[in-house]
C-alpha cells in the first residue's frame, strides 16, 4: 500500500473488525487496506462513530472497546476538532453541498495534510481543493 498521508472513515474500519458472512469480500479488502497502509490519520469524531457501532452491532464489551480506543491512539494520528476544523468543514458544505458529519471528515483530511480519505459514503474519485481524493477500498 501507499505511504502517502491516508484517512480512513468509520464505515472502513466497521468492515475491518465486524465480520459479517455474506460480506466476506469487503471485510478482507478493509482489513488488508488498514494492515498495509502507512501513514493513516483518524478523527476523534470517526473514533466515535466507530466505537458506538461496534458496541451496538459489534457487540463488544466495554474492556475489547477501551483496548480498541488505547490501539487507535497509540497506532495512529488522531486529530481533535477544533475551531479551525468547523470553520473547514463550514467552507466545504457550501462548495461541495456535504452533509455536516461529511464536511467534519473532510475537514479533518484536509487540515492533517492527507491526499487520500478512504470512504464508501461519499463519491469516488472526488478531489477536494486540489488535494485530498476519495477512494472507495471496498467496491
Amino acid at each position: 500500500m501507499s505511504d502517502e498521508r491516508q484517512f480512513v472513515d468509520s464505515n472502513i474500519w466497521l468492515y475491518a473488525f465486524i465480520h459479517h458472512p455474506d460480506d466476506d469480500k469487503r471485510h478482507e479488502q478493509a482489513k488488508n487496506l488498514i494492515r498495509y497502509s502507512r501513514g493513516i490519520t483518524v478523527s476523534e469524531q470517526v473514533i466515535a462513530e466507530v466505537s458506538v457501532n461496534l458496541l451496538k452491532k459489534g457487540k463488544l464489551s466495554e474492556l475489547q472497546l477501551g483496548r480498541i480506543i488505547e490501539a487507535f491512539y497509540r497506532r495512529y494520528r488522531v486529530l481533535a476538532p477544533s475551531l479551525e476544523t468547523h470553520q473547514i468543514a463550514g467552507k466545504l458544505r457550501g462548495r461541495y453541498c456535504l452533509s455536516y458529519w461529511d464536511s467534519l471528515i473532510v475537514a479533518a483530511a484536509l487540515q492533517t495534510n492527507c491526499t487520500i480519505l478512504y470512504s464508501e459514503d461519499m463519491q469516488n474519485g472526488l478531489v477536494f481543493d486540489e488535494s485530498l481524493r476519495i477512494v472507495n477500498p471496498v467496491e
